[in-house]
């Protein structure tokens, strides 16, 4: 969806995740296309116009695919802003030891397969012939050649999985659907609950709100071709190695 050829983009763009990122990327996309329908997808709607989604359910899935099936705008651009670092049962881990089971089947659960399941529950809305952008927060520190600290073994493999998910998805969609793009993002470190944590090692230069990284991710992603699916890209527009 290049810059120059937005005016032809009409149709729903849908946000899936109400945090920091995700509310303004849904705010910023409308104000930027604003011939895009955008509708912010969450667990708990907060606004008439949110529609409800839970990646963690099938049945939230199933009835996703309803709605996109029957609305009457075509669907053009999904963007999956969710991901879990931390919480509760939750935590990175510092060394071998602290790897737990459950914890790593919730990062894949979260991290790796909701944004695959948001695919396929998206794919029958699909059309061949019209432009399509599927779009999914990565890290950085889900890519393996750049892996030099170590530590925090459930979410960085979660993010490479997620990684190879779409960049397999990628390839299957540009047999089936070659108007379609699927991108894969890193969005840099974020003033967001889930960055909260970790914030006192990150440069106040480098610490971006969520407006900025917004910003920043639309930028590099409405200018995304399907000749360029399947890229790992930066905030800044850099390749990332897988």
């Amino acid at each position: 969806m290049p810059e120059s050829s937005q005016d032809c983009w009409l149709g729903r763009a849908l946000i899936v995740g109400g945090g920091g990122i995700g509310s303004e990327l849904a705010t910023r996309l409308a104000d930027r296309c604003p011939q895009l329908t955008v509708t912010l997808c969450r667990r708990t709607p907060k606004d008439p116009s949110d529609w409800p989604l839970d990646l963690e359910k099938s049945e939230s899935l199933s009835r996703l695919t309803e709605m996109v099936a029957d609305d009457p705008l075509p669907l053009r651009l999904v963007f999956n802003a969710t991901g879990r670092l931390h919480g509760p049962s939750l935590q990175p881990e510092k060394r071998l030891q602290h790897v737990q089971q459950d914890a790593l089947i919730e990062s894949f659960r979260i991290n790796a397969a909701g944004p695959l399941l948001l695919a396929k529950a998206v794919e029958p809305a699909i059309r061949r012939d019209q432009p399509f952008h599927f779009a999914s927060l990565s890290a950085r520190v889900g890519s393996i050649g750049d892996n030099r600290s170590g530590g925090w073994y459930a979410y960085r493999s979660a993010k490479a999985a997620q990684n190879m998910m779409l960049r397999t998805l990628s390839v299957e969609w540009a047999r089936r659907y070659p108007e379609a793009t699927v991108t894969v993002l890193h969005p840099g470190t974020t003033d967001t609950p889930l960055s909260e944590p970790f914030q006192s090692f990150v440069p106040p230069e480098k610490l971006f709100s969520s407006k900025r990284t917004a910003d920043y991710l639309l930028d590099v992603l409405l200018q995304q071709t399907p000749e360029q699916s399947g890229a790992f890209l930066a905030w800044d527009g850099q390749s990332i190695p897988w």
